[in-house]
């Protein structure tokens, strides 16, 4: 392949370690939907997107024309720490399957946050930082994210305030105490002590939280306090963007040895690891150069690709945030207390449901118990312990790599392994003791929260 068929070489350091950010939006035929003002359902302008998000962040989450963002040096040499990430073959793996596959896995675990989260992390903080705030408010799940921010908040010297989903509060203790250890002030939601919280514990008691909870408490924390801003760890363009350095550097990786995936796997909550992952391939297949095959992996106790819509909804569950058109099970879905904490999101990133909606993207979801499942097979047989959401992607790589068994075929897989699963060792318990279920909600509580769905 030419290199004028490969633009993004023009971007990468020696170390093959990106200089900027590819914005798959730019080579999308049919972009994303705006995001919309609640009240009027006109797409939002940057002055409206002022008291919630850092300036830069916003041009960076309008954009859907540049096709490159320079990494900032600052950015780039916090990056040193921890990238390039290793691209693994998985030689073990495929001789314990037996399957003439090729698998190749994009390791985002090699950092003290223990996932990918924290190539958004120093980005958003960053430009908090530029900014002159004082600090950043946040939600997480799982709490990859929440530990992330925090250390990229400490690294810059600004405050942390994290709203954390209530059952992974209480499910990963040891994860929240990272956050703490990095200075962050990290509170269950929904709680009392925002407006919003207090009315979700109204509506739901005892409710064990969602993510969207966690946005809506994160959010009006940071517009009633003077010098705080909002950052998001998934689902935003900007956050896509910030996470295409993953399939930069696997692409160089495999380019330099002459190596072509067939079958691109990741799992997929928000969609940051996948769209992170998948941009600069997508990017050739929008741009008629080559042709993959993309497959995205969800709980089936949340299953937004595979039985939600595809329509405008609330990012959050107060409803205090503006629409995204997204693939959607209903801003006021609760999901099942499941043990992949970070995908426990109503929604899914208005970019990869526009990609999704265009045939582009494959989706399945998959129970939790067959998750556990593949986690400790690859455990076992690779070396590494891999969280919950990263074992979706394992999963069905899994799955594809038999196939190839069955029909001989010798296809490259690459899936992307976001993170380890250290901090989730009660969830490893609860799956080795047989006392792991696997909820699925049914088609009335779907339909429930979906007939909620704001006209538009």
């Amino acid at each position: 392949m030419s290199e004028q068929k490969i633009p993004y070489k023009m971007y990468l350091e020696e170390s093959e370690m990106p200089l900027a950010w590819y914005n798959v939006r730019a080579d999308m035929k049919n972009k994303p939907a705006p995001l919309l003002n609640p009240g009027t359902h006109k797409p939002m302008t940057a002055e409206e997107l002022s008291p919630v998000f850092c300036d830069e962040l916003i041009r960076q989450e309008l954009d859907d024309t540049t096709a490159y963002f320079p990494i900032p040096e600052e950015i780039r040499s916090f990056y040193r720490m921890y990238r390039p990430s290793p691209l693994v073959r998985a030689y073990c793996l495929e001789e314990r399957l037996q399957t003439p596959a090729k698998i190749y896995y994009k390791f985002e675990g090699n950092n003290t946050s223990g996932s990918h989260k924290l190539n958004s992390a120093i980005a958003q903080a960053y430009y908090a930082k530029q900014q002159g705030l004082k600090g950043v408010t946040t939600e997480t799940g799982a709490g990859q994210w929440g530990t992330a921010l925090a250390m990229a908040c400490a690294y810059l010297g600004l405050d942390c305030k994290v709203y954390m989903v209530k059952v992974s509060y209480e499910q990963k203790p040891f994860r929240r105490e990272v956050m703490r250890t990095y200075g962050a002030s990290v509170t269950p939601s929904p709680s009392m002590d925002t407006e919003v919280g207090r009315r979700i514990l109204a509506e739901h008691p005892g409710t064990g939280g969602s993510l969207g909870c966690a946005i809506s408490e994160a959010v009006e924390a940071a517009e009633t306090q003077p010098g705080y801003r909002y950052v998001l760890g998934s689902v935003l363009n900007q956050v896509l963007l910030h996470q295409s350095v993953i399939g930069l550097e696997a692409k160089a990786a495999l380019d330099k040895y002459g190596v072509r995936p067939d079958i691109i796997i990741g799992c997929a909550g928000g969609g940051s690891n996948l769209g992170g992952l998948i941009s600069p391939f997508m990017g050739e297949q929008l741009r008629g150069e080559a042709s993959y095959r993309f497959i995205a992996v969800e709980p089936a106790s949340c299953p937004s690709f595979t039985r939600g819509r595809f329509a405008y909804d609330f990012c959050d569950t107060g409803k205090v945030c503006p629409l995204a058109k997204m693939y959607t099970l209903g801003s006021g879905f609760m999901p099942a207390p499941n043990h992949a904490g970070g995908l426990r999101y109503h929604g899914m990133s208005p970019v990869l449901s526009q990609l999704y909606h265009d045939g582009l993207m494959e989706a399945v979801s998959v129970k939790q118990t067959e998750v556990f499942e593949a986690a400790e097979y690859f455990a076992r047989v690779e070396g590494i312990l891999p969280a919950p959401e990263s074992s979706h992607a394992i999963k069905v790589a899994i799955d594809e790599a038999l196939r190839c068994k069955e029909t001989g075929e010798e296809k490259t897989i690459l899936f992307g392994l976001t993170g380890t699963g250290y901090f989730d060792m009660l969830a490893y318990e609860k799956f080795h003791d047989g006392k792991m279920t696997d909820y699925i909600p049914t088609d009335g509580e779907i339909q429930a929260t979906l007939d909620q769905l704001p006209q538009v």
